[in-house]
C-alpha cells in the first residue's frame, strides 16, 4: 500500500489522487494532515522505555503511525519553508520514532537503532515552493538509512508525474 501525507496548506496531494485515479491505481490512501493537530516530538523516550511502540502524546498522530508501519511506501506532500519541509512534516518524521527501538548496532561504520518491526515503509517527497532539492534529498536518503529502508526520491510538485511512475 502507498500512503499519500498530504501537510500542503493548497492539498497540492489531490492532484496527485487525481492522477493516480485516473490511471486506475487504488492502492493507495490519502491522509489530509492539514486539519489534524499533530504535536512535536517531546523527546521523553516513553515510545521506547515505557510504551514500546506507542506514542505517549495523544494526537491524531497514532492512526497515522499505524498506517505508515503497514505501507510500503509513504510519500510526503509538503510545502517548503528556507528550503526545507514545513513544520507540518517535519513533526510527522520526527515522531516515527517509536517504529524503532532505542538499542542501537553496528551497520558498517555506522550506529544504527535496532528496528521493532521487520518491515518499514520506502519514503519519498514531493514539495511545493523553493525547496533545496540536494538537501532535501540527503535527508530523505538519511531517513531511510535509519529505517533500513529506501529512498524513492525527492520531486518538485511540476514533477508529480515523476513521482507517481515511481509508485
Amino acid at each position: 500500500m502507498i500512503l499519500l501525507l498530504d501537510t500542503t496548506e493548497d492539498h497540492c496531494g489531490r492532484r496527485l489522487t487525481d492522477m493516480l485515479d485516473a490511471a486506475g491505481r487504488k492502492d493507495y490512501e490519502y491522509v489530509d494532515t492539514t486539519e489534524k493537530k499533530i504535536f512535536h516530538c517531546l523527546g521523553c523516550n516513553h515510545c521506547w522505555l515505557k510504551t514500546p511502540g506507542v506514542c505517549s502524546i495523544k494526537d491524531d498522530y497514532e492512526p497515522i503511525l499505524k498506517k505508515m508501519s503497514a505501507a510500503g511506501q509513504v510519500w510526503l506532500i509538503s510545502d517548503t519553508k528556507f528550503g526545507f519541509v514545513t513544520y507540518r512534516t517535519k513533526n510527522i518524521i520526527d515522531r516515527v520514532m517509536p517504529l524503532v527501538t532505542m538499542n542501537l548496532h553496528f551497520q558498517g561504520k555506522q550506529m544504527r537503532h535496532v528496528l521493532r518491526y521487520n518491515h518499514n515503509p520506502d519514503f519519498g517527497i514531493i514539495f511545493s515552493g523553493d525547496g533545496d532539492r540536494e538537501y532535501l534529498a540527503k535527508w530523505c536518503e538519511r531517513l531511510t538509512v535509519n529505517f533500513g529502508t529506501h529512498s524513492l526520491g525527492v520531486y518538485p510538485l511540476d514533477q508529480m508525474k515523476e513521482a507517481a511512475a515511481c509508485m
